[in-house]
């Protein structure tokens, strides 16, 4: 272990050995990761621990600079785990270079089946005594980190003192085509309302696209195309990304002497935020995270996107409507145009052709609930839906929720202490 200080803050690395497969405790390890944060100021006291989970899949825990945003609210209470699921950050890092160490596609799909939330909880419960001494431990779950909390509590609730989710209440039951077709819609919601805030923008996208069709440019090897160009629409999820989006795209041409081309400029914001290169579990799990049973998730957001014609970047070209952005999806082609992605194309259709993936959440072990859990649920959530959320929020004995509207999907970073506050108030009936 070692420790060092930030303001307000001392922080301490530390690594645990987890078995690669749960269920063959004395085969493989792997290395994860947590990085200890407590405040200065209590530095020497026996206080109770919070881990908490990154939203994802495939993004190591947020890499805080002293106590800013939710945590030095946090660190009033409690001693902090910012935990790098495996596969992320600094915890055994699964990625376009590391994985041909496993052998073949076949090979890496079989491994990356083991990076799931089943599978990440079991390694919370592997560290959780080697922190707390056997004491159970407080987690704060945002998104996909939501999802493993209530895997935790399906699973192993007698490791929690609470649990705290924002936005981050999975659906129980719905295959991923369910959770596309329900998707698809909220994010029309989002790009109209964009349209209506910054209707400049409309023209632009278009623009933008019709250059992108006819001369498909590449940056950094990354293929720049209108689909990888619609899934800017990720930005639109977040509560100031609307205008992030809109002032990345008024920067997007520039005259030359050869006339009008797409900025440098923007061809590099475009590529980086297309680009998975920094968390590309992201895109080879997104559909697993839902995969239950034996129906494969099959390129779930792909097929359903056929329904909503309105998408198709081409129809909008050949006629007069706007160019609607996605977000949330990943499709086949994220692996063509991403060198990031593109050796992992073939270890990406052996999972999304996956027939075996266990159940993830215990629906009579939640009903008969006896944890404190409070959820932020945001009301017109563009990631996670609002409805599934609700239904599990119901199907969670004794859980308490916080609609709003107040916030986006990214709540408890925007938010910060003021959400944190919100939900420790609820499970601990202050509210």
């Amino acid at each position: 272990m070692s420790s060092y200080r930030q303001p307000g803050v001392v922080l301490t690395d530390r690594r645990f050995t987890v078995p690669l497969d749960h269920s063959d405790p004395g085969g493989e390890q792997i290395e994860v990761y947590g990085r200890e944060a407590v405040a200065t100021s209590r530095a020497g006291e026996e206080l109770p621990w919070l881990v908490y989970l990154e939203g994802g899949p495939g993004f190591g825990a947020r890499r805080f600079v002293g106590t800013e945003a939710w945590l030095g609210r946090a660190l009033r209470d409690y001693r902090v785990l910012l935990l790098d699921q495996r596969g992320t950050g600094r915890s055994t890092p699964a990625n376009r270079q590391t994985l041909p160490l496993r052998g073949g596609p076949r090979e890496q799909a079989d491994y990356l089946a083991h990076f799931r939330s089943d599978a990440i909880v079991r390694d919370c419960e592997l560290i959780r005594p080697q922190l707390t001494g056997g004491a159970p431990w407080t987690v704060l779950g945002q998104s996909f980190g939501g999802f493993c909390a209530v895997r935790y509590l399906s699973s192993a609730p007698e490791g929690l003192a609470a649990v705290l989710i924002t936005g981050g209440l999975p659906s129980l039951d719905a295959h991923a085509d369910d959770v596309y077709r329900a998707a698809y819609p909220r994010i029309e919601r989002k790009v109209a309302a964009h349209y209506a805030r910054y209707p400049q923008d409309v023209e632009r996208a278009r623009a933008i696209a019709a250059h992108l069709a006819e001369h498909r440019p590449e940056s950094a090897g990354h293929r720049l195309t209108p689909e990888g160009f619609q899934s800017l629409g990720i930005m639109l999820g977040s509560g100031s990304g609307s205008h992030q989006l809109h002032y990345l795209l008024e920067n997007a041409f520039v005259h030359t002497p050869g006339g009008t081309e797409l900025s440098d400029a923007f061809q590099e914001a475009l590529r980086t935020a297309a680009s998975f290169a920094g968390h590309p579990l992201y895109a080879l799990l997104h559909e697993a995270i839902y995969g239950q049973g034996e129906r494969p998730t099959a390129w779930a957001a792909e097929r359903v996107r056929a329904e909503f014609p309105q998408f198709d970047a081409a129809t909008a070209l050949a006629g007069d409507g706007p160019v609607l952005f996605t977000g949330e999806t990943i499709h086949p082609w994220h692996f063509d145009v991403d060198p990031a992605l593109r050796p992992l194309r073939e270890t990406a259709e052996l999972l999304a052709q996956r027939t075996d993936w266990p159940a993830l959440y215990d629906p009579e072990r939640l009903a008969a609930n006896e944890v404190p859990v409070a959820a932020a649920v945001y009301h017109d959530d563009m990631y996670v839906d609002t409805a599934d959320s609700l239904r599990t929020a119901a199907a969670i004995r004794g859980l308490r929720t916080w609609v709003t509207n107040e916030y986006e999907h990214d709540g408890v970073r925007a938010g910060g202490p003021r959400v944190l506050d919100r939900l420790l108030a609820l499970v601990r009936d202050e509210a």
